[in-house]
């Protein structure tokens, strides 16, 4: 496990109130949108979400929950706090291209994707746990998915994290990969 990496999360996750919060049922025009799913007790690993019916989308512009306990649901979606999973996707600008490293912590199983290509797999029943990956990326929109589930309650986690060229890893916040005005798509 990157331990350095953990502590940095860590840091990062204590300077706030923990708090967990998936997203919020007011749709967003930029950001992640995740469809939410119910999931029978005993699920060990990411569902094929093409099989599963959403009992509704919840959006946001970071995945930015700290190992925390969670028992209330989602409000205005599902009050269910064990035995869901959030398939997470959205698109993102990037203006300066080159190797972008990322970070996904997850209580329980999470997988990302960039333009469809897996670049982290985090899946299974586990405590907080932390893997990395990288993608090269040219100018332009890129797509992103991030598929999370979580299994038998109490604890959550769900945090992704980005790291630029030259750059520091930091949270994951669509509203920093945005166009600048006048930039052609």
């Amino acid at each position: 496990m990157p331990w350095v990496l953990l502590g940095l999360l860590l840091n990062l996750c204590q300077a706030q109130e923990p708090i967990a919060k998936f997203g919020t049922t007011v749709v967003k025009s930029v950001g992640l949108r995740g469809e939410v799913y119910l999931l029978p007790p005993g699920t060990t690993k990411l569902p094929n979400f093409r099989k599963l019916q959403s009992s509704g989308a919840i959006y946001t512009a970071s995945l930015d929950v700290a190992p925390t306990d969670f028992n209330q649901g989602f409000p205005g979606v599902t009050n269910r706090f064990e035995w869901f999973a959030i398939d997470y996707t959205g698109r993102f600008w990037i203006e300066q291209p080159g190797k972008y490293q990322f970070a996904l912590l997850s209580d329980d199983g999470s997988k990302l994707y960039i333009d469809d290509r897996k670049v982290i797999d985090n899946d299974g029943i586990h405590p907080p746990q932390l893997e990395t990956g990288h993608s090269t990326l040219k100018t332009g929109f890129h797509q992103i998915r991030v598929s999370y589930f979580q299994g038998p309650r109490y604890q959550v986690a769900l945090v992704l994290l980005v790291a630029g060229p030259g750059e520091e890893l930091h949270l994951f916040n669509a509203d920093d990969f945005i166009p600048r005005r006048g930039t052609q798509e």
